[in-house]
């Protein structure tokens, strides 16, 4: 097995054709250097220099390895340069993941920010389930999630990011559409257009139903928001979503809203990591920026508001 550190000082001494220089570059001595290139030709029982004077030439045997040798310390120098474009962010990968409603409503803004600042990191955004979102993590697929707490998990830190009003969508000829509010009671007899298990929407419409002792009456269940306000807008059934994913509809009318009698209903968002392991460059970059936009602007506020007030800021 080729011994390295013989290998780096054949390189030198190969490419100074000179051996007090190669100890020179190296920051050894003179005698140490034809040590160890005395220690590297007996290993392989070649010669590879022949001397004249104070010069040394190098045999054919030589001048291959010193070809090969300088292919490796050439990529050595790149992995260094690669080394340290890495930590000053100047290349990487960053892995997120998050629910459809926020890749397609709120990440845009958030990873425009980061690529302001960052432009030369790849980015690989993955959308699912708030549960599907959290075993990514512990899976390694993503490095950070922005989701609902589905579920308690010992090994995912859970940091509070945004604070999401939950509404009643209905078809503006709906009859319930007019009302002040609408109990849990009168939406169980409702067919519901339901967001897919494992989303923070449907634990948190379960947990209302389960506080009345009422069952959903499920239409069916999907994780496309757009599909759900479609089907709304059509008259085939209600839906509960996120405020802020339907505020052009309501302003257009094409959608009617209206709130739940005695229930505030709000979906806590999650910037989510794994504890006790190693966060990449880019990784820590954006949960800096995901943790200085909670310190500024606080967790209580729905991302709309957020976005709002860091556009004011950055103006």
């Amino acid at each position: 097995m080729i011994n390295l550190n013989h290998l780096r000082v054949f390189y030198q001494a190969a490419r100074h054709q000179n051996f007090s220089l190669a100890a020179k570059s190296l920051y050894i001595t003179q005698p140490a250097v034809s040590a160890q290139i005395k220690l590297f030709e007996e290993s392989f029982n070649l010669k590879l220099f022949k001397k004249r004077g104070r010069k040394v030439y190098l045999t054919d045997e030589g001048q291959a390895l010193f070809e090969y040798a300088r292919k490796i310390f050439e990529y050595e120098r790149e992995i260094e340069d690669a080394i340290e474009d890495m930590k000053e962010l100047k290349r990487g990968i960053l892995r997120l993941g998050t629910t459809k409603t926020y890749a397609r409503y709120f990440m845009p803004f958030l990873i425009s920010k980061f690529r302001e600042a960052y432009p030369h990191i790849k980015i690989y955004l993955d959308e699912g389930s708030s549960l599907d979102m959290t075993n990514s993590l512990l899976e390694f697929s993503n490095e950070l999630a922005i989701i609902a707490k589905i579920e308690d998990n010992a090994d995912i830190c859970f940091l509070p990011f945004s604070h999401e009003e939950l509404i009643v969508v209905l078809p503006p000829h709906h009859t319930l559409a007019h009302k002040k509010a609408v109990s849990i009671s009168e939406l169980a007899e409702e067919p519901v257009i339901m967001k897919e298990k494992g989303s923070g929407t449907r634990k948190l419409v379960g947990d209302l139903f389960r506080r009345e002792d009422l069952i959903p009456d499920i239409l069916m269940e999907t994780s496309n928001t757009e599909f759900i306000k479609e089907l709304v807008q059509r008259g085939d059934g209600i839906a509960f979503l996120v405020k802020e994913t339907v505020i052009r509809e309501l302003m257009e009318k094409k959608l009617a809203a209206v709130p739940i009698k005695d229930a505030g209903a709000f979906l806590d968002v999650n910037i989510a990591y794994l504890k006790n392991q190693h966060l990449s460059p880019p990784a820590q970059a954006f949960l800096n920026m995901l943790l200085k936009i909670t310190q500024e602007e606080g967790p209580d506020l729905g991302i709309r508001n957020i976005m709002a007030d860091m556009l004011a800021h950055w103006k």
